[in-house]
């Protein structure tokens, strides 16, 4: 039998697998919303002195947890692996992920200590919504055959990406609006009596995201099979599960490939979620946008970025996991360097340009608008061909584990990230210089993933 309690020749239907697919839909408004393109960008616009020192407090805050998710992710994976389900973990994650997302809406501007309560809740919230991420993946290799994993690691990401253009439109369409015209995008008067001067309209995506979560978690719990649970009580499965992630950790020196690999998604995945994270924040400090103008910039990323993840699943499928990310990183790498040449009066760092009316304006902000497309298409094959590459490098009896080490290599230093740009932002109170710390960790991420012998070349 395998994990999922299906055979290795059957595998649950179109409903269980839809269920699977539907969490990232469900988790997803967390990382558009709050993280990057709404409650963000409020953050270091409203309640920040200056847009650098939010850039900086919003970067250290990231950094803490990605550093909490480093220790937590691999002993619980592997508490998982040998407890059972993975379902009853998403579930109380899920739920502190809800909590804090409802929390958000007490972050409100003249509020006593509202920028440390929007950090701790941000850095909470963060943590178990990637913890939730971790048992989710540990059950992709039930789903479906090995050579299909590529295309359900794509659905999941494109149905990821869907959800955000969703979301994006109803809080930027109907919720959000700024305060000099009180009228969304759609132009109308925010939903629910928002009220655009206290900015209403950007803390209410925090219990707008919870309530999401809530509805389209449900098919997961409904539709998609789980590990059966093990026999052993919970002390002995905590034991057991510590033991089998020392063994785990110590069979990866027997296990170059998937080291290596380890060690190149802990590189390049660092880059990935400090890019992500400031780019909705970039665009506010360098350029002023507003609300309407950074949820513009975060549709057309999560268009592109579903086009590349629907794309590049089949490709990944035909010529392997490891030409997709390589080419990947190349593109983020040449994206992360032209956006150091861009201001809000120069591009190509010499070239002057005047400011325009109206939407993106300037021609610098059309050529970030640009550049934000390039990674969007970018970063959905990136991450769906990492996942899927992992799916096929993990041993089938510890695969929780490994999606448990995969985390950690994706957060153990994951707060360098954030808290590199965070610093050299803070040194330099440019926000162009700290976004240029990124380039080392994609160039540095692809030179050690050209070593991994992907099992497809392997085979």
């Amino acid at each position: 039998m395998s994990e999922g309690g299906a055979s290795p020749t059957t595998y649950p239907g179109a409903r269980g697998r839809a269920g699977w697919i539907l969490f990232d839909a469900a988790m997803q408004p967390w990382f558009t919303l709050v993280t990057t393109f709404v409650f963000g960008p409020y953050v270091i616009s409203t309640l920040a002195e200056t847009p650098a020192q939010g850039q900086a407090a919003w970067g250290f805050a990231a950094g803490f947890a990605g550093l909490a998710i480093a220790f937590l992710s691999p002993p619980l994976g592997a508490i998982a692996d040998a407890a059972g389900p993975r379902k009853p973990w998403i579930a109380g994650l899920g739920l502190i992920m809800m909590v804090c997302a409802c929390s958000l809406w007490f972050a409100a501007p003249g509020a006593a200590n509202a920028l440390l309560l929007a950090l701790v809740v941000y850095a909470i919230g963060t943590v178990a919504a990637e913890m939730a991420g971790v048992f989710n993946n540990a059950m992709m290799p039930s789903l479906v055959p090995p050579d299909r994993l590529g295309r359900l690691s794509a659905h999941g990401w494109a149905s990821g990406y869907a959800a955000a253009i969703v979301t994006i439109v109803i809080a930027i369409g109907f919720m959000v609006a700024p305060a000099d015209t009180g009228r969304t995008l759609f132009g109308l008067e925010p939903v629910f009596g928002l009220d655009p001067e206290a900015r209403e309209g950007d803390r209410a995506v925090g219990p707008f995201t919870a309530l999401w979560f809530a509805v389209l978690v449900l098919p997961l719990f409904t539709f998609t099979p789980d590990k059966p649970r093990s026999s052993l009580s919970g002390g002995q499965a905590v034991r057991q599960g510590l033991a089998d992630l020392r063994a785990g950790l110590a069979a990866l020196r027997r296990d170059p490939p998937l080291f290596r690999f380890l060690i190149a998604h802990m590189l390049y995945a660092d880059g990935l979620v400090a890019l992500f994270a400031f780019g909705g924040i970039y665009g506010t400090g360098v350029f002023g946008w507003s609300p309407v103008e950074v949820g513009l910039f975060g549709i057309l990323l999560t268009i592109t970025g579903t086009a590349g993840a629907l794309i590049g699943g089949p490709l990944e499928d035909r010529v392997g996991a490891k030409p997709v990310v390589l080419t990947s990183l190349a593109v983020l790498t040449f994206a992360s360097l032209c956006i150091l040449s861009l201001t809000a009066d120069r591009v190509f760092f010499v070239v002057p340009v005047e400011g325009g009316d109206g939407l993106y304006g300037a021609l610098s902000e059309k050529l970030y608008l640009a550049l934000g497309g390039l990674i969007g298409a970018a970063a959905g094959p990136l991450q769906a061909s990492s996942r899927a590459l992992l799916a096929r490098l993990a041993p089938p009896q510890a695969r929780a584990r490994t999606f448990g080490l995969f985390a950690l290599s994706g957060k153990v230093t994951s707060f360098v990230g954030p808290w590199a740009v965070a610093t050299v932002t803070a040194l330099t109170m440019d926000q162009r210089a700290g976004v240029s710390v990124l380039v080392v960790f994609f160039v540095t991420g692809a030179v050690v993933l050209m070593t991994v012998r992907s099992p497809r070349t392997a085979g």
